[in-house]
């Protein structure tokens, strides 16, 4: 019931013959009797806590205290529904991984437990008071009204009014029976718009914001285009890899067949013996350019085996060390070898080193890579050496680099990118 909505609800010549106002009244009662409930349960939770939190025992329920808010406000965002049908999103997030320990840990660190707790406290000890006051003087004025209308049944008898007041003439009775329709239809109005304003509350409270939504859409869609993009890398990987691959392989065995039909010594046989060396070293870029868009063996084996298989390829000693719970999503380990590749061949081309290390750990939910070396140092990210790109390419997954490069040496390449393993297995 937003507050435009409101005012031309109220402009319309037919609002008195709709269902908004009763709505409106639905709403502001169960509000208010929830608020009492509310009010009740947490003063009692509040002292049991402060009498068992002598024995330590009543400090997890004060902590627990802090969550009322979350279940208060899902009943609250469906109560939102009463005054105009509409919904509210959950602004909570999922938790990456399943258990009650994950759970809370989540719901402390997001800023919708403590808004949501804040507007349980105001429902608690402010807002149902004036839930109920309107309901009961939209409502209850006019039922008061209405009861004065068995005076007119009565020969001149005295009749109490919800022993608020007497009557004594029909009337008077009549009148105010009379009035009493004329004073509900009157009463719908500012019930209906208490209704919105409360509404209108909880909804700023209890729904995502609009930076939060604009956050989580863009992180969403950041995540929709990484899987996209490995996606479509893997199947260019795949495509070449049974496509013109096999096509090559074939072609250097055909050319190898007919150089053993042709003339020892023929010009022919030296043209097929080119054909054929050509063919072979233009197999060895295709296998090269197949491992540089995506590496079989990190699809098959993880990261720690795909970064010692590029240990290997370096013309620079490298020491591989991994420690990883498992396997890590997809887009994590193509992160992370990538960033390995561009540092070892950052080492090999500019920093003159003798030896490098690569040491890769998990901890709190955290992926770290270390790439050292004993070169002279001074990687400068604006000079050109890649590392720009691959700052960008690590901040596709929310991940960090940072480089510590003091002229003359060492050099320390560090990436972090938070992540969650998906299966266990044993640590390279």
């Amino acid at each position: 019931m937003g507050g435009n909505g409101v005012r031309h609800a109220l402009r319309r010549p037919e609002f008195l013959r709709t269902a908004l106002p009763w709505r409106a009244a639905g709403y502001l009662l169960v509000t208010g009797v929830s608020g009492v409930l509310l009010c009740v349960g947490l003063l009692l939770a509040v002292v049991v806590a402060g009498v068992l939190a002598v024995v330590l025992v009543g400090l997890p329920l004060l902590a627990a205290l802090a969550l009322s808010g979350v279940g208060y406000a899902r009943w609250e965002r469906w109560l939102l529904r009463l005054p105009d049908g509409t919904r509210v999103a959950d602004p909570h997030h999922v938790p990456d991984r399943p258990g009650l320990s994950a759970w809370v840990r989540l719901r402390y660190r997001e800023p919708a437990t403590w808004r949501e707790l804040g507007f349980t406290v105001l429902a608690a000890f402010l807002l149902w008071p004036v839930d109920l006051i309107v309901v009961a003087c939209a409502l209850g004025v006019p039922a008061c009204l209405l009861a004065a209308l068995p005076m007119l049944l009565l020969d001149g008898e005295q009749v109490h009014v919800l022993k608020l007041w007497e009557v004594h003439s029909p009337a008077v009775a009549g009148a105010l029976g009379l009035a009493a329709p004329v004073v509900l239809a009157l009463a719908a109005y500012p019930l209906t718009v208490v209704a919105a304003g409360r509404a209108a509350l909880a909804r700023l409270l209890l729904s995502p914001g609009g930076q939060e939504l604009r956050i989580g859409e863009l992180v969403s869609s950041r995540a929709r285009l990484v899987d996209a993009f490995e996606a479509e890398r893997r199947r260019i990987e795949r495509d070449l890899h049974d496509g013109a691959q096999q096509r090559l392989v074939a072609l250097s065995m055909t050319l190898g067949l007919a150089r053993l039909d042709a003339p020892p010594g023929s010009p022919l046989a030296a043209q097929l013996t080119v054909a054929q060396r050509q063919a072979g070293e233009a197999l060895a870029e295709l296998r090269e350019l197949i491992n540089g868009i995506h590496p079989q063996v990190l699809t098959d084996r993880g990261l720690p085996d795909a970064c010692a298989d590029a240990a290997d390829r370096s013309p620079v000693p490298v020491e591989v060390r991994f420690d990883l719970p498992g396997r890590l999503p997809s887009a994590v380990e193509s992160a992370g070898y990538f960033a390995v590749c561009e540092a070892l061949a950052n080492v090999a081309r500019h920093s003159g080193a003798t030896a490098a290390r690569v040491e890769g750990r998990y901890a709190d939910g955290l992926l770290t890579i270390d790439v050292s070396d004993d070169g002279s140092g001074g990687a400068d990210p604006a000079g050109g050496t890649g590392l720009t790109g691959l700052a960008d390419r690590v901040a596709v997954v929310d991940g960090a680099l940072t480089v510590d490069s003091p002229a003359g040496g060492p050099t320390l390449l560090r990436v972090e990118i938070p992540c969650t393993p998906l299966s266990p297995t044993r640590s390279a």
